[in-house]
């Protein structure tokens, strides 16, 4: 779960008396006028309405409330486009004001602020990187660890199937400290092994495996809660 940089929105407080509302008025009143009246936003009533499993009434879906378009009634004809309508963009490729093109971006512009080729920086895996390519796309895999360089510039390319790794206690992301006899090549069947919770005590490995189980719970649950069920 990522770590709250203080951007988030903060967090709804529903009380047992604001659900108590949301109970008896969300199945047959406007959604903004509950939000209103309790404080909070019509994206937070969504939220809570599908964690409540409320839903608007028939009756309601047919009201002026609802501001749903009934058959018959052709709300909006006077403001559609006619058959045969003709915009007026037709046939105009781009804008060009007299003097723009001066400082427009030429074919083939880089940006001024993209890192330089050979550049090291930390990776996301906390690994040390070096871009190795201005062209690659994604721009993602135009960096590569470097203790994948230093392997492949002492043995050749990497075989289909294995990884470079550090030797056990021998990590860095000092360049000085990054040689040949600190990696190693290993397949991945090794690698998965090497990681496996199994290695660790029963009582650590069971730790483990219930922590990333009520981690998924509490991401599902969030992610219930974030999405309206409802449109009006």
């Amino acid at each position: 779960m990522t770590k709250c940089r203080g951007i988030n929105k903060p967090r709804a407080v529903w009380t047992p008396d604001k659900e108590a509302v949301m109970i008896a008025r969300y199945p047959h009143e406007k959604t903004g006028k509950i939000a209103a009246d309790i404080g909070m936003t019509e994206e937070q009533i969504f939220c809570k309405a599908g964690v409540l499993q409320l839903r608007k009434t028939p009756e309601y879906l047919v009201s002026q409330d609802a501001c749903r378009l009934r058959r018959g009634d052709n709300i909006g004809a006077a403001y559609r486009f006619k058959k045969g309508h003709i915009t007026h963009n037709k046939g105009v490729k781009g804008i060009h004001y007299p003097g723009c093109a001066a400082t427009q971006f030429k074919p083939g512009h880089k940006n001024n602020k993209e890192a330089p080729l050979g550049m090291l920086l930390i990776n996301a895996d906390n690994y040390l990187a070096r871009k190795t390519s201005m062209t690659i796309n994604p721009p993602a895999r135009r960096w590569v660890a470097v203790h994948r360089l230093v392997w492949i510039e002492a043995n050749g390319l990497v075989p289909d199937g294995y990884i470079v790794v550090f030797k056990p206690g021998m990590r860095s992301v000092v360049l000085e400290e990054i040689t040949p006899d600190r990696v190693e090549l290993i397949s991945r069947a090794e690698n998965m092994r090497r990681n496996s919770s199994h290695n660790y005590p029963k009582e650590i490995a069971l730790l483990i495996q219930l922590r990333g189980a009520l981690q998924r719970k509490i991401n599902r649950r969030e992610k219930d809660e974030q999405q309206p069920t409802d449109p009006n």
